[in-house]
């Protein structure tokens, strides 16, 4: 018994694979910008609210916190910044962590 592959199963095939390989390295550098904040510092988010309708006033209250494993390692953000890069784009950052727009801690 043979098995033959569809032209519709190869393209899927091929669409999942270059799914997995790496990014260009300017995009990676703003995906693992996330990373090094997270190494920096953990991330908290509070929401607090007061509704009232026919069944009377109700209140409420969401906190989320974000930590990180390389937050509780106490590893370097910018050495986390570099390793996020290499692994998703293959080459070292352009610019270093300091120089990214939008970073606000110290590397």
């Amino acid at each position: 018994m043979t098995v033959q592959a569809t032209p519709l199963a190869a393209v899927s095939l091929l669409a999942m694979l270059s799914a997995c390989g790496p990014i260009p390295v300017d995009q990676a550098e703003r995906v693992c910008l996330r990373d090094a904040e997270l190494a920096r510092a953990p991330q908290t988010d509070m929401s607090v609210g007061i509704g009232t309708g026919s069944g009377g006033t109700h209140s409420f209250g969401r906190i989320n916190m974000q930590i990180s494993g390389d937050y509780i390692a106490g590893r370097d953000p910018a050495q986390v910044f570099d390793d996020c890069v290499m692994r998703r784009s293959g080459e070292t950052p352009q610019r270093g962590l300091g120089e990214q727009p939008g970073w606000q801690g110290r590397a």
